[in-house]
């Protein structure tokens, strides 16, 4: 049992980079968090079990034990990706430094382990886990046999649904925040644009798409994008790619550079860690692209000469509330609470660097694109007609 612990990740780190100075596409409210670098020397893997510091000793209320301790299984692809298991990870930082709560990361590497870390965590006594935090969708399918065996512990899971009353569930319209990357999109590749490193070419029809593991989750991402390209032009068509990985890298700067060569002159991705492909693809070929989850020109900052924008999710605030609640002993037990542009779950974020290049009548026209999600007049779809 003990050498199972012994691939969980033990942090008793403060802070971590966190999403700072967010100028939102749409003109979106900065929610203002900064947050230190979270350099804390662990690789993720490196056997310690747990004994530096996890005894509750350092609780921020001076008390003898934690308000809560938390176990949060990242999802495939792990720590490290700049995107979708950082940003959970932000959630786990803003809850310790706020509330002095503990917590034990796993980080497993492939789905076969997702029971496992799920099932230690629900069964340990020592310490005892508040609450268990399962990041990604396809978590879903073990969460939802882990669940019902463990009825007195509360789980939360990111981007899918487990009908436990047990489990608290979040969603996000990534649709919506998607679909102002699109309108983004298809308004700069019909311009003379040139920022950075990249430029666009106004001749172009194509924009890219290059997706991790093809799933529901990933499709919408997908939908809103290739909506909010033809809400901009009836000139510009999307190529679309999936990798089938979040942690392929090369993968992504093929699939990106086979569209850069077919004309495309900006690409949008979804794939966590296989992205970075995507952003060296866009400086090879002086084009520009989107990130995701993160503003990516700051957690990938040596592509952000070419990163004009990302759409921001925050399952860093999916995480931080569940832990909030669970404090509160207000725990969401099978309820679902999804996550969109009105409620700034999702946004469309100007990149550091050369987002202030981006004209004005473009930046207007992604505002009102958002104004129109938030009040109804746009309707924007959640799957793919392919």
């Amino acid at each position: 049992m003990a050498s199972d612990f012994d691939r969980r990740r033990f942090i008793k780190a403060a802070s971590a980079a966190g999403l700072v100075g967010l100028a939102g596409c749409g003109g979106g409210p900065s929610d203002g968090e900064d947050e230190s670098d979270g350099s804390d020397g662990s690789d993720g893997m490196d056997g310690s079990d747990g004994s530096d510091g996890s005894d509750g000793s350092d609780g921020g209320d001076g008390s003898d034990s934690p308000p809560a301790t938390v176990g949060i299984v990242y999802s495939d692809g792990g720590l490290g990706d700049n995107s979708f298991n950082d940003a959970a990870q932000q959630g786990i930082f803003q809850a310790e430094e706020e509330f002095g709560i503990e917590y034990n990361e796993a980080e497993p590497e492939g789905a076969g382990e997702f029971s496992q870390f799920q099932q230690r965590y629900a069964s340990s006594t020592d310490p005892d886990y508040d609450l268990v935090s399962t990041i990604g969708f396809n978590q879903g399918d073990a969460l939802s046999e882990t669940a019902p065996q463990y009825p007195d512990q509360d789980f939360m899971i990111v981007d899918t649904v487990v009908e436990e009353p047990n489990v608290a569930n979040y969603l996000f319209r990534e649709e919506e925040g998607s679909f102002l990357m699109g309108v983004l999109a298809g308004e700069l590749s019909t311009t003379d644009f040139s920022a950075g490193a990249g430029s666009t070419d106004p001749d172009s029809t194509n924009v890219g798409f290059v997706g991790g593991v093809d799933s529901p989750v990933i499709r919408r991402f997908q939908a809103g994008f290739e909506a909010g390209v033809d809400y901009a032009t009836d000139d510009v068509d999307v190529i679309t790619s999936y990798v089938g990985s979040y942690a392929d890298p090369s993968g992504g700067q093929e699939a990106a550079l086979s569209m850069y060569q077919s004309g495309a002159d900006i690409v949008y991705h979804a794939a966590g860690a296989t992205g970075v492909g995507v952003f060296q693809a866009a400086q090879e070929e002086g084009r520009f692209a989107f990130g995701v989850d993160q503003d990516q020109s700051v957690s990938e900052e040596s592509f952000a000469d070419v990163i004009v924008a990302s759409m921001v999710k925050r399952v860093d605030t999916a995480v931080y509330e569940s832990i909030s609640n669970v404090i509160d002993d207000n725990h969401q037990g099978g309820s679902t609470t999804a996550l969109g542009l009105e409620s700034n779950g999702v946004e469309c974020v100007y990149g550091q660097e050369i987002g202030d290049d981006v004209p004005d009548d473009i930046v207007s026209s992604v505002s009102d694109a958002r104004d129109g999600v938030i009040a109804g007049d746009i309707d924007v779809p959640d799957t793919t007609s392919n």
